[in-house]
């Protein structure tokens, strides 16, 4: 697996945290409860690279990529994009900004305006940002859609009369419409046959390349980001529990909530079947997480001191790092 084509920093987070308010508590109702999304998140994203983000649902990856984007706002924690703080930005700065910083929806059903036309779809980021009109509008939304490998016919239609790989299309069509740099990926092939995920993206990677675009490719399941990451982030109840080379990932994971990941992933040969680990019992409420490792409750190898002690992100000599007091970073 190859490296990120360039050293710079596009984006950081530095202990970034969301908390929602989901009601009140304790004795009399007299407690706040909040919901931990995003608990402490520090991150660097390269430029040209593809960070791919796993974990199970809930874990707070969306979370996570909507506070890149600035769409929801911190809890506490920075946000940086070229070395920028997007809380320090005017409103006007921040709107030339987005033209930057793009979103590809989960779903392609629900994310395209049913009663718009695909022309008028991929147009509205154009004309927002007045890009190009007339002719040279035309002209770039019809070169945008060959891109994504739809034709001209598909412009005077509307989302329905597609499949779903073709609405992901549209929908990639309409993110690059602005010219971005980084695009957030927010389970673009969750919704997809897998014939269909291979193709999308196998065109994310083409569209890398051909426009120098930088990923944050969230995900659910580590065998969808194995072809596309270069780094590979592991999330659990808000927090980054291991983060390293895709390669690293896969040949030598070590935080146990990778490896029951990875082990979730189905196998062909009996004998590999019999290799899977399982975790013990439900995931936590992120509301009132456990103290210690937040995953000691499920962990097969937990002990006294991941009950106590929150364990760090630790960097080993490779740049592997883990959170876990069992299975230190290599």
């Amino acid at each position: 697996m190859s490296q990120p084509v360039a050293a710079d920093v596009l984006v950081r987070t530095i202990q970034l945290r969301k908390e929602f308010p989901v009601g009140t508590g304790g004795l009399f109702g007299r407690r706040r409860l909040t919901l931990k999304a995003v608990d402490g998140v520090t991150l660097d994203i390269y430029g040209g690279e593809t960070l791919g983000l796993v974990g199970e649902s809930g874990s707070g990856k969306s979370t996570l990529g909507r506070l890149l984007l600035r769409l929801i706002e911190p809890t506490s924690g920075q946000v940086f994009f070229e070395g920028r703080d997007l809380a320090t930005l005017s409103r006007r700065r921040l709107r030339q900004l987005r033209r930057q910083m793009q979103l590809v929806f989960q779903d392609p059903y629900s994310s395209l305006n049913p009663r718009m036309k695909v022309r008028a779809i991929v147009a509205e980021g154009i004309e927002i940002h007045r890009l190009a009109r007339g002719r040279e509008k035309e002209q770039r939304i019809r070169d945008l859609l060959d891109m994504v490998g739809l034709g001209p016919d598909a412009l005077d239609r509307y989302p329905h009369e597609f499949s779903g790989g073709q609405r992901q299309r549209i929908g990639i069509a309409r993110a690059l419409a602005v010219n971005p740099r980084f695009l957030v990926l927010d389970e673009p092939v969750s919704a997809l046959d897998v014939s269909i995920q291979a193709q999308i993206i196998n065109l994310l990677q083409d569209l890398q390349e051909q426009l120098k675009l930088t990923y944050l490719f969230i995900a659910h399941d580590l065998r969808v980001v194995r072809h596309i990451s270069q780094r590979v982030a592991i999330m659990y109840l808000g927090k980054i529990v291991e983060l390293a080379r895709a390669d690293e990932i896969y040949s030598n994971p070590r935080h146990p909530y990778t490896r029951v990941l990875l082990s979730a992933i189905p196998q062909i040969h009996p004998s590999m079947r019999d290799e899977r680990i399982k975790p013990i019992g439900e995931t936590p409420s992120a509301v009132n997480p456990p103290p210690g490792c937040s995953f000691h409750p499920r962990c097969p190898y937990a002990k006294d001191t991941c009950k106590e002690l929150e364990p760090k992100l630790t960097a080993g000599l490779s740049g592997h790092a883990v959170a876990c007091h069992v299975f230190p970073a290599p």
